[in-house]
């Protein structure tokens, strides 16, 4: 009978010290005081998570990724807005990244990288809407000494930059419409620009706001040279009129001679997130806070460029995001209201 109890005992103690209760390295089920520093951590990721704003920009070398900064810069000053300028292959991929890529909200396209997707999304303009236009970005065709226009061009090699960038859709579209047809390229630009001077390819497009560093910075000899691009009935759907002067080439260009070319719209899209959501309340108070500074970027200490930059300005083909066109409803009619 004693050595029962005493088998019952060792047996108890035995099961209450392997118990999670009491077995520190099988995790105790007792809870553990509450850390203070917790709940204000907790605080401080809800509440920079909430106003987060993925921003899908353009590679390294690009204005894109220029501008997406300096639009940041402003919209993070001083509040809670977190605005976060991804590099990303180019403006036209970053259509792609905002359908599609967790966590973009706002991104940088190209006005006619709509295109593509109308054919397969017909719906389009239903999921991505404007916010505003930016610069506009100049199609620059530099060519080797011994070509004049674009017709020679024709069987040539042209490279277009590396697949995913403005330039490597927009050029061989635009060459297309023209009925220009060449040996297409899709080589870093840097590698191509060095094959233009050992005579291996006959030219290199560039889709880019204009000055390009490449060409201001860069040494050429005489003869190397922008083709003209003229504007026409073929390119008015989804492009405008522009020209490349002396004052964003001196090296290249003569201070009396204007090289007409075209450009393509550059546009601030967001996805067209549904109200009462938190995407929309994300871009909503993005557009605000952007808004309500934009004056800042014409300040000292950002891209000279963006005192061309009209608010009001509308991309064909797109509707405008619901708080901002609010927003511009606003600033017009108080404008008429106190001339």
């Amino acid at each position: 009978m004693l050595r029962t109890l005493i088998l019952s005992l060792v047996v108890a103690v035995a099961t209450v010290a392997a118990s999670p209760a009491q077995d520190s390295r099988r995790g105790s089920r007792i809870k553990a005081a509450p850390d203070p520093a917790a709940p204000t951590e907790a605080k401080i990721r809800d509440r920079t998570n909430a106003w987060s704003i993925g921003f899908a920009a353009g590679l390294l070398e690009g204005a894109p990724i220029r501008f997406a900064t300096e639009l940041a810069r402003i919209v993070n000053d001083g509040g809670e807005m977190h605005v976060l300028p991804i590099v990303t292959r180019g403006p036209t991929e970053n259509v792609n990244d905002l359908l599609y890529l967790r966590g973009v909200d706002i991104a940088i396209i190209n006005g006619d990288s709509l295109d593509e997707y109308r054919s397969q999304m017909p719906q389009i303009g239903q999921r991505i809407v404007q916010i505003m236009n930016l610069l506009p970005s100049e199609l620059h065709v530099f060519v080797r000494p011994d070509i004049s226009t674009l017709a020679e061009l024709s069987g040539k090699k042209v490279n277009f930059n590396t697949q995913g960038t403005a330039a490597a859709y927009s050029g061989p579209l635009i060459f297309s419409r023209l009925g220009i047809d060449v040996e297409k390229m899709f080589v870093p630009h840097p590698v191509a620009l060095e094959q233009l001077r050992r005579g291996e390819i006959a030219a290199v497009v560039f889709v880019t706001a204009k000055p390009v560093d490449a060409f201001t910075k860069g040494k050429w000899a005489t003869g190397y040279r922008f083709l003209p691009v003229e504007f026409g009935p073929r390119l008015a759907d989804y492009y405008l009129p522009a020209r490349l002067d002396h004052s964003d080439y001196p090296a290249l260009i003569d201070q009396d001679q204007g090289i007409p070319t075209i450009s393509i719209p550059t546009v601030l899209v967001s996805y067209n997130w549904r109200p009462g959501t938190s995407g929309y309340d994300r871009v909503s108070r993005f557009v605000g806070d952007l808004f309500s500074r934009f004056d800042r970027l014409r300040s000292p200490g950002f891209d000279p460029k963006w005192k061309d930059v009209d608010l009001l300005a509308k991309a064909p083909g797109l509707d405008r995001f619901r708080p901002a066109q609010e927003w511009i409803d606003r600033k017009v009619a108080a404008r008429s209201e106190h001339p």
